[in-house]
């Protein structure tokens, strides 16, 4: 028998779909949660839907700013990121006085006014250095007509419950002015995803056009937004004016209308969020390593590898995705954490672990893909080969995960452009999230 057999046939013991999941049967799954999402917004029963679909009630602007600054603050993930952003007369953007430091919540869990304390005082720097801020701000939040946010909900394990309903932009202001600001005019609130798709739409090349835009971030989360082209039902219901057009934030990772394996169900369990950020969990950097871990573990105890290699996988704590990249990339170097644990068997040991790890990053590419192409066909556009939909990707997963976005872009190639005849281009923008954060922050 051949290592795959073996690892397909302990793949499918386990619920792991061997190859991968079916790229169109999950984007079928996804249109089905979208449209109801938009039409009804999420619930609790086991069909309705679990993407947010957060209406964002804002466009990407005609023109660049000019001749103006805005402070941007991006906080998603594991980092917190403030500067100030200059536009020139045409329109060129330049940035300065950057600063990094961690995102507050991520170590312990924080009550909503040392919250919105700690991210005052990480903008000490920029102290009335602009009117406006804008704030991405990478969690599920609802977005309101004059650009502020209400938080949902945290994902990627950031410990702050007590803000969970809290206006964002609000709560920072009154921050900002018991630290001695003048009240800033308006805190502009978007979601990482958003600013993704205006950097894409401010950026495009001379002689390009594009129909629509798409942003995705695949890092330590992942989520997408899109152009929805119309009205949208939940929010005509209530509100006096709704715009024909609008980006619309997916919370992608929510989704959850797929199969899950033995080690997702057993790894959602330590997390903070159990049974909640299915897709995510399945897709992003921040749990493709955890997954892995417990994937070697439930093969070391079934056999697969040889008894030293099972003894140390058993004694390893948690493998990241960058110890899965380490060991992709140089599968017999003894100095990874990976590598030296296969060391200690067979070349069949290193083939088994090689397998496993890659169907783990196979499947993030396929899903990933299906989110992409969903987004894409619920736009309307891209029917026109000279006229793409723009899709602007973000995220160190997507760029630096082994054969992760090769995959992809074939994946999006055949259910896109060969199925569909729906036409798409894949760009990146140099400080994209920054760049996009300023132009919709000075856009409303």
């Amino acid at each position: 028998m051949s290592v795959y057999q073996k690892v397909a046939a302990f793949l499918g013991r386990n619920g792991f779909p061997v190859g991968g999941p079916d790229v169109n049967s999950v984007i079928d799954g996804l249109l089905y949660d979208m449209q109801l999402g938009l039409d009804k917004g999420a619930g609790a029963e086991p069909m309705d839907a679990r993407e947010q679909m957060i209406p964002t009630w804002s466009l990407p602007p005609k023109e660049a700013p000019k001749n103006t600054s805005v402070i941007v603050i991006d906080a998603g993930g594991t980092n917190f990121r403030s500067c100030l952003v200059t536009f020139d007369a045409a329109g060129a953007a330049t940035i300065s006085h950057l600063e990094k430091c961690s995102m507050p919540g991520i170590g312990k869990e924080l009550s909503k006014k040392e919250f919105f304390e700690a991210i005052a005082a990480n903008l000490d720097h920029l102290k009335n250095m602009s009117t406006r801020i804008g704030f991405c701000f990478s969690y599920a939040m609802s977005i309101t007509p004059d650009g502020d946010g209400e938080v949902i909900a945290f994902s990627k394990e950031i410990k702050a419950k007590e803000v969970i309903g809290s206006l964002v932009g609000k709560s920072l202001s009154d921050a900002l002015v018991a630290r001695g600001w003048n009240r800033p005019e308006r805190i502009v609130l978007l979601n990482d995803t958003t600013a993704a798709l205006q950097a894409g739409a401010a950026s495009a090349a001379s002689g390009v056009t594009y129909s629509s835009y798409v942003g995705l971030i695949l890092g330590t989360g992942m989520n997408a937004a899109y152009i929805e082209s119309g009205r949208i039902a939940k929010i005509a219901r209530n509100a006096a004016s709704v715009p024909d057009s609008q980006i619309v934030v997916c919370e992608s990772g929510l989704f959850d209308k797929l199969p899950r394996s033995s080690f997702d169900i057993e790894f959602d369990k330590t997390t903070n969020t159990p049974n909640r950020y299915v897709m995510e969990k399945m897709c992003s950097g921040a749990y493709l390593g955890p997954v892995a871990t417990l994937a070697l573990k439930y093969a070391a105890r079934e056999g697969l590898f040889s008894a030293p290699v099972a003894e140390a996988i058993e004694a390893l704590p948690k493998a990241e995705l960058y110890d899965m990249d380490r060991f992709f990339y140089g599968p017999y170097r003894a100095d990874t954490v990976l590598g030296g644990v296969a060391a200690k068997g067979t070349d069949e040991d290193y083939d088994v672990m090689y397998t496993l790890l890659d169907a783990i990053v196979e499947r993030s590419a396929r899903l990933t893909a299906a989110i992409i192409a969903a987004c894409v066909i619920k736009s309307g556009q891209g029917t026109s080969p000279a006229r793409p939909v723009c899709v602007l990707c973000n995220g160190t997963t997507f760029y630096k995960t082994h054969n992760l976005q090769y995959r992809l872009r074939g994946y999006l190639n055949t259910v896109l452009t060969e199925q569909r005849r729906l036409h798409f281009e894949i760009t990146s923008v140099e400080n994209d999230i920054t760049l996009g954060t300023a132009i919709a922050a000075l856009s409303l």
